[in-house]
């Protein structure tokens, strides 16, 4: 829990913090991309009383791709940026967080929208071939070995060609 109290009355003060979470438990889709800690650091500024927390987290993710299964190192960053209340008014408001006796759980700020930025999809690069889908070779190591099938839709025209 981040102590916002030290700027919470404070106008034009700010707090900076800075923490590390391990996220190597984290599933994403039978694969655990987040070997490496993600360190988190950010600002909580007080500007006319209204409290903002700007944070961002980043690591290196040992990313897999989609379509050719290689392991790859891929950075990512997260920026997060929220407005911090003592009370909420209402519940309409997604980006507002509301404090704790003075206090905020950053961290769990800082996990949520590290997981909620994580791709769908992740590619080693725009290029990528991707694999074979009869015998599974690395297109982008070079031709496979099986040979391409014909398109089935030709096959009345192959048959018209073949008769005598």
């Amino acid at each position: 829990m981040l102590d916002v109290r030290p700027v919470l009355y404070a106008p034009g003060k700010n707090l900076t913090f800075s923490l590390s979470l391990d996220l190597s438990d984290m599933d994403f889709a039978g694969y655990h991309p987040v070997t490496r800690p993600v360190n988190v650091s950010g600002t909580v500024c007080n500007a006319a009383d209204v409290l903002t927390l700007d944070m961002t987290a980043s690591t290196v993710l040992d990313a897999r791709c989609d379509r050719c299964g290689k392991i790859f190192p891929e950075e990512k960053n997260v920026d997060f940026h929220c407005l911090l209340a003592q009370e909420l008014q209402s519940d309409d408001h997604d980006d507002i967080v509301p404090l704790e006796d003075g206090f905020v759980d950053a961290e769990d700020l800082a996990r949520t929208a590290f997981v909620l930025a994580m791709d769908s999809k992740t590619l080693c690069s725009e290029e990528c071939k991707g694999l074979c889908p009869r015998c599974g070779a690395n297109l982008n190591d070079g031709p496979c070995s099986c040979g391409k099938e014909p398109d089935p839709r030709w096959n009345v025209l192959a048959r018209l060609l073949d008769s005598p």
